[in-house]
């Protein structure tokens, strides 16, 4: 995933001052060269890194600094400050018009992830915002870039204009508003031709396009594994056609991070959206210091919540909670559960929001989602009477037994799974006869992202049944 090696190095790097009741010149020292290292080893451009440190520095040499109550954590939270000064300070909305059409106009080289794009700000924006989209296919040099665009829009409901590969692009984009207009459609994404690398052809029919749909945002696509030549992409693009943001693509990548760093530096341009997988609604707002926060290990639980209103019912999440502190709790709650996690992306993802994530970082990369599809499978084998009443498969060697085969699992997955559900139902029980100082202490604990003894016992690991979808929890 994104970061992932950048975010390692910087933990270890602040670890070695974390916990210390006094810091000199000499600690912070240390920790800057490894932070060096580690920024220049992600491609982040020699002169952000520069900066940075020297930020840093100055700022954790203060009196106030070395003489508090617990230095490590206040130079910490300096580099956490820089790193969201670094990645754009605060977050940049899209410009969006409120009483008629919006016109986006995506641009970058090929490669990019361009096309995608679009179809995924098309879905975000309807279903954020309620607009009603229509795609512009204005890239009639790429092979197939029309089909793909249009098979985008088939897949998410979208209507695309297209006039083939013949026609000049500049009468697509004009014809394609007037359509959009007819249709009253009220936000207009123009997909842009490409190229290997910036040239004048392609610049000149770009700036002739500004001028015909005037676009409100300009929007360079960025491959966030490109490191900081993207830096050197956005620039020339925005000296010819002044870009108004940029969107950072493969995000789900091995993206070391220097394009994240460096391009807001750089450019002055503000990073608005992020794509961060394969699939069309894997789209997010980019907030500098929920990004700050991932790097550093401290979590995202902002978007985690984020994610969960926007895939999950808040009477379902209620019912579910009853049912869990009751006792009432079966395979019928554990499979809606099941599906409402898939709802908000892989299990993995919704873990990498958490504080505290590098203690269970090996555990979490053992996570296969295909787990979900085999539990499915071995709950469906049961009865009805079964799934409603778990002590049934508890008691009873010869029902698991059954279950297995129906499922084509093993009795190591059923076990297994049967156990995950005592183990849920009884830390709900001990969660309840919890006095209230206890909750609020296990509720501090979460969050600062201390999970020892939480669920001692409990860790995720590989099972030794059939196949590679066997689990433990």
């Amino acid at each position: 995933m994104a970061f992932d090696s950048l975010s390692e190095r910087l933990q270890k790097a602040m670890k070695k001052i974390t916990g210390r009741g006094k810091l000199h010149e000499s600690d912070i020292d240390e920790m800057l060269r490894e932070v060096r290292l580690s920024l220049l080893e992600a491609d982040v451009n020699f002169r952000v890194v520069k900066k940075f440190l020297a930020e840093v520095k100055s700022k954790a040499l203060g009196a106030k600094i070395l003489d508090g109550l617990n230095p490590g954590q206040q130079v910490v939270d300096i580099v956490r400050e820089e790193l969201k000064q670094v990645l754009g300070s605060e977050q940049v909305e899209l410009n969006l018009n409120k009483n008629g059409l919006t016109v986006l106009m995506l641009v970058g080289l090929q490669g990019a992830g361009k096309t995608t794009a679009c179809g995924k700000i098309a879905l975000y924006l309807r279903k954020k915002y309620k607009k009603t989209p229509l795609l512009i296919a204005a890239d009639v040099y790429r092979p197939a870039a029309i089909d793909q665009l249009v098979t985008l829009g088939k897949q998410i409901n979208v209507p695309v204009y297209e006039d083939g590969i013949k026609t000049n692009p500049r009468k697509i984009v004009k014809d394609g508003i007037n359509q959009a207009i007819k249709q009253s459609c009220d936000l207009v994404i123009i997909d842009t031709a490409g190229r290997l690398q910036v040239n004048e052809e392609l610049m000149d029919e770009l700036k002739d396009i500004k001028e015909i749909a005037r676009p409100h945002e300009i929007l360079l696509t960025v491959d966030a594994m490109s490191g900081q030549d993207a830096c050197n992409v956005a620039t020339a693009f925005n000296e010819k056609i002044d870009l108004t943001g940029i969107i950072l693509t493969k995000l789900d990548g091995d993206a070391r991070g220097g394009a994240a760093l460096s391009i807001k530096e750089i450019t002055g341009l503000p990073i608005k959206l992020m794509s961060t997988g394969e699939k069309l609604d894997e789209l997010e707002i980019f907030y500098p210091d929920r990004i700050a926060d991932r790097i550093l290990g401290m979590g995202d639980v902002l978007t985690l919540i984020d994610t969960v209103k926007e895939n999950i019912d808040e009477s379902e999440m209620e019912d579910m909670a009853d049912k869990m502190l009751n006792g009432s709790y079966n395979y019928n709650d554990l499979v809606k559960q099941f599906k409402m996690i898939k709802r908000m992306g892989s299990l993995s993802k919704v873990l990498g929001f958490l504080p505290g994530l590098g203690k269970i970082k090996q555990a979490v990369s053992q996570v296969d989602d295909k787990a979900f599809v085999y539990m499915e499978a071995i709950i469906s084998s049961m009865t009805e009477k079964e799934r409603r009443n778990p002590k049934l498969i508890e008691e009873s060697a010869k029902r698991r037994e059954r279950i297995a085969k129906g499922s084509g699992r093993s009795i190591t997955e059923v076990n297994n799974l049967r156990n995950s559900l005592n183990s849920m139902r009884q830390a709900m029980k001990k969660f309840n006869n919890m006095s209230d100082t206890d909750k609020q202490k296990m509720s501090s604990q979460v969050a600062n992202g201390n999970y020892s003894g939480l669920a001692q016992g409990q860790k995720v690991k590989k099972g030794k049944g059939k196949g590679k979808g066997a689990f433990r929890f």
